[in-house]
């Protein structure tokens, strides 16, 4: 019952609403009562003593609606009773449905802020993981408890809250008419209680289990459409329609039994509930026969409404284990949302960490290690010193696996070192405020990621107040200006799913903008010029000579031509540096760093310098 209290936690805010909900249903199942009571009255002192001759008309005869033979049902004496009981029956039922829809509102008002909130609460939770979360968990099933199974207990604290108030105060209404009528029969009815709640618990265990595994196929799903969509061009590359189609197929008939399952376990209930009832009427009807035989006062209008009754508590009883079983749906659904929520966060911000005003001296790496923590005996940096002052170009090359990225990530604290420290101007990042030390950092990457939004929102991003004159600005000196003005609506033109509507060089420029708007004093470029072809690559060199002027660079480079001007290079091998110095130092060298220069260059011509 953890998780159920956790939920109902998140609807403390709007006690107010969930007090008043409570109070009109409790209204709403009053009226219930009253309206049983009624029903007892319209057989005892209302339709007694019927001379009726004939056989009564289904139809009433069309004049002014009122059929004449009527009249004979109802003596004289008892039609201001009639009105009475008639006054009473629609304002029974006007009250009823005003308290109804008004506690429906404020019920399932409080329920959809409250999931709102949860869901909120775990975006932010998952924003807030390091990059080895991400790595952890694909996108399908990141975005399969965020939004399916939040919906699953959305559902449960809205609609199903709702109506569990209402069915509640329902059965509460007809027990207590059935009370008023007759205890102990009362009693005798509800024996088959036990017999009902004693399974459908059994059910409920076995439906919580089912909701699990639905959602589980659900990010099944939700990850190969991803996979899929995203990779389109790769399908039709390879011609892999049919293998996909095969397996989201396969990954449907998953899913489509762990539901009919689920609707199985959910349909048990409510013929079991009905075939306990129709026994417990046929064995009351025994029952009071042979009472009043034996001279028991029960009229027949009391054991009418006592059978009324008894038929409208049925109704609620099944509406509650069918709310009983739905809330373990919504239990087995809220496994993985809670998970996240409870993960802890692997780059934690110490409190009262220190604010980093600017930059200065240099980037300190001083006897760094690190390891992957999916896999601490793979990749792996150990014992890493190395300085980047102030205004240095340091460039980090070496074949792939080396580490270079890695130690990149570690300055933004995508990941933190497992030995030694990280320093910017004499501080440890660990003792940063995360925001104000990435703030310092900007960052173009060879897998640029633009939104799916305008080119201004891409260039000016997480700054909607950004002037249109100083994106103008980072997109000229990005050299993109031209380019941008020749789109279909210039800087508001939409630039489609990853900026597919832009050419590689594009994308690059965009981003490459975007870290000039942002201005910060210390730069990382990863493979920014890859994958480019030769004139795409001429415009992203001059862009990012204008982005790294007066600035503080980390260059990852797997093209040394990019990095022959850098004032320091440092060539990895293994999570270690091995050679370090200017171009000309190391190629006098004769290392690592000369051979892979000769390997690059044997047959290239010309080289463009960064």
């Amino acid at each position: 019952m953890n998780q159920v209290a956790r939920l109902l936690a998140y609807g403390r805010r709007y006690w107010a609403r969930l007090s008043a909900s409570v109070v009109l249903m409790a209204i709403a199942g009053a009226a219930q009562a009253a309206m049983i009571l009624i029903i007892r009255q319209v057989f005892d002192r209302v339709l007694v003593d019927k001379p009726v001759s004939g056989p009564i008309p289904l139809l009433p005869k069309p004049v002014l609606g009122f059929n004449p033979d009527l009249a004979q049902i109802i003596p004289l004496e008892h039609r201001g009773i009639l009105a009475i009981v008639a006054v009473a029956i629609v304002g029974v039922f006007f009250i009823k449905g005003v308290c109804d829809y008004f506690g429906n509102y404020l019920v399932s008002y409080a329920g959809y802020s409250s999931v709102t909130d949860l869901r909120n609460a775990v975006f932010d939770k998952v924003l807030k993981q390091g990059a080895e979360f991400f790595e952890a968990h694909s996108t399908g099933e990141l975005m399969s408890s965020i939004m399916n199974d939040v919906d699953k207990v959305q559902v449960a604290t809205s609609q199903i809250l709702a109506d569990l108030l209402r069915q509640t105060f329902a059965a509460i209404a007809s027990l207590f008419a059935m009370l008023i009528v007759d205890p102990q029969l009362t009693l005798i009815s509800l024996v088959v209680l036990p017999a009902v709640m004693l399974p459908t618990t059994r059910i409920g265990r076995r439906i919580r289990r089912t909701s699990r595994n639905t959602q589980e196929r659900q990010a099944d799903l939700n990850q190969i459409l991803q996979e899929t969509l995203s990779g389109h061009m790769v399908v039709k590359a390879f011609s892999a329609e049919g293998y996909e189609s095969n397996r989201f197929r396969a990954a449907a008939r998953r899913l489509l039994k762990t539901n009919v399952r689920y609707v199985l376990q959910q349909g048990l209930s409510a013929p079991m509930i009905d075939m306990l009832a129709a026994a417990t009427i046929v064995g009351l009807l025994w029952y009071v026969k042979v009472q009043m035989k034996a001279g028991a006062a029960l009229t027949a209008g009391s054991f009418s409404m006592f059978i009324i009754a008894l038929i409208l508590l049925l109704e609620p009883v099944k509406r509650l284990v069918g709310i009983h079983n739905i809330f373990q749906q919504a239990r087995g659904a809220s496994v993985k949302i809670f998970e996240y929520l409870d993960r802890a966060e692997e780059v934690v911000e110490k409190p009262g960490a220190a604010m980093l005003a600017g930059f200065t001296k240099s980037v300190v790496f001083e006897r760094v290690g690190f390891h992957y923590p999916a896999a601490p005996q793979g990749f792996q940096i150990s014992g890493l010193d190395l300085e980047v002052k102030a205004g240095e170009v340091v460039a980090l090359v070496g074949a792939s696996g080396g580490g270079k990225t890695t130690i990149a990530n570690l300055v933004p604290r995508f990941y933190d070192v497992t030995a030694g420290t990280v320093k910017i101007d004499g501080q440890d990042v660990r003792d940063l405020n995360l925001a104000s030390l990435r703030k310092a950092i900007g960052l173009v990457a060879q897998d640029t990621f633009l939104f799916n939004d305008t080119v201004a929102s891409n260039i000016a991003y997480g700054r909607a107040d950004m002037p249109a004159t100083d994106i103008q600005r980072a997109a000229e000196a990005a050299l993109a200006h031209d380019f941008i003005l020749r789109l279909p609506e210039g800087y508001r033109t939409v630039i489609g799913d990853r900026g597919t509507k832009l050419s590689g060089g594009q994308r690059q420029r965009i981003a490459i903008a975007r870290a000039l708007l942002k201005n910060a004093p210390i730069l990382i470029l990863d493979e920014a010029t890859s994958h480019l072809d030769t004139e795409s690559e001429m415009l992203v060199q001059g862009a990012l000579a204008n982005l790294m002027e007066h600035r503080t660079v980390i260059v990852i480079a797997h093209r040394l031509s990019t990095i022959r001007r850098a004032n320091k290079i440092v060539v990895l091998e293994k999570g270690r540096i091995r050679e370090m110095g200017t171009h000309e130092e190391l190629m006098a060298l004769g290392g690592i760093y000369q051979r892979l220069h000769e390997l690059q260059f044997e047959d290239a011509g010309t080289v463009v310098d960064l």
